[in-house]
């Protein structure tokens, strides 16, 4: 059975930038590669090494600590000469420009990967390339991975003791990185709930639908009309990552119903994400993804099966990797994995 063991020999992601550096502003952008360090203890060591505090480096998502990534960093007020010949132990500077703007979390359209599996059987690779073209038709699950949930699985756990008080996290950006391992539960759970109720893209009254184009989100009004859009591919059903501001279904309606039975599931008032506040919006997310296919999507080399595709921001490649039935494993860093953004 395939194996995929994720190395910066076997695994490669590179992000796929939202804009790219206009060429003026007070903002350095640098174009790096890093190895074997996950994107805060890359922003870490380059914020030392060009004397800045850590959090005047801005950064567009999470890539993974057991890989060969790159990704676009802002560094605020420093020489763009000077921060692409600095020398940063697992981190090379590919090139720099100038931006406006810090780099904001979000700053992506998404991310290509390269993974090459091994241990493959007899005919195996014909079978995952046909599974991987029919997942560039169909889609694939937009759940969150086993890295949002931290090494030993207890992010879930330790996010809630910090939504109810029991823990205190004096770093802002792992408080918000616990926060949205809660989110991202609730998520998945919605999503097992609709697998196991009639199939995620079936449209359920006071769904909220998301448009394939443009983004916008809607409340369905129709679920036969509704239904037809969403099998022709022009609309997807969302899910919730709770809190404060985010959009829900109707009260009493199939899709609220639903939604709010996963918060029990999972123990969790109804209320208690919303009153995080200003630090925890919330959003609503598609239930399936589109998956991208590279150029060749596949190519047999001495090493194993390499597979290139790439998928929207947010969107995890070991969940298509599990959908093509490849053997998994878990080396992940502690919080977060390649393709997840923070709470919203």
């Amino acid at each position: 059975m395939a194996r995929f063991v994720p190395s910066p020999e076997t695994f490669i992601v590179e992000e796929i930038p939202a804009y790219l550096p206009a060429g003026e502003g007070e903002h350095a952008y640098l174009w790096i590669e890093k190895q074997n360090l996950t994107t805060l203890e890359a922003v870490n060591r380059l914020a030392r090494v060009l004397g800045v505090d850590g959090r005047d480096v801005g950064y567009a998502g999470m890539k993974d600590r057991h890989a060969t990534t790159r990704q676009w960093l802002s560094v605020l007020g420093v020489d763009t000469a000077r921060a692409q010949s600095a020398v940063v132990d697992g981190v090379r500077i590919l090139a720099a420009g100038r931006h406006k703007n810090k780099l904001r979390v979000g700053h992506l359209h998404g991310n290509r990967f390269e993974a090459v599996l091994d241990e493959l059987a007899a005919g195996e690779g014909e079978t995952i390339a046909a599974r991987l073209r029919e997942l560039a038709e169909q889609g694939v699950p937009n759940r969150y991975g086993h890295q949002r949930f931290g090494a030993a699985g207890d992010n879930l756990a330790l996010g809630l003791a910090v939504l109810r008080g029991t823990r205190r996290e004096s770093d802002g950006r792992r408080r918000k990185l616990l926060l949205s391992a809660v989110q991202s539960a609730v998520f998945n759970r919605v999503l097992e709930l609709r697998a196991g109720q009639g199939g995620l893209l079936r449209v359920r009254g006071g769904d909220i639908l998301q448009k394939a184009a443009s983004g916008g989100q809607f409340v369905c009004a129709d679920v036969a009309t509704d239904q037809a859009r969403v099998d022709a591919g022009e609309v997807v059903p969302t899910g919730p990552l709770p809190g404060s501001h985010v959009r829900s279904p109707e009260p009493g309606s199939p899709a609220r119903e639903l939604e709010d039975r996963a918060l029990t599931d999972l123990g969790i008032e109804p209320l208690e994400l919303g009153q995080v506040g200003r630090s925890l919006p919330g959003a609503r997310r598609p239930v399936v993804v589109k998956v991208t296919l590279g150029e060749p999507a596949v190519t047999v080399e001495p090493g194993g099966l390499r597979l290139r595709f790439s998928l929207p921001a947010g969107s995890y490649a070991t969940v298509v990797l599990e959908a093509l039935g490849v053997r998994g494993d878990r080396r992940d860093e502690p919080v977060l994995g390649s393709d997840a953004e923070p709470a919203s």
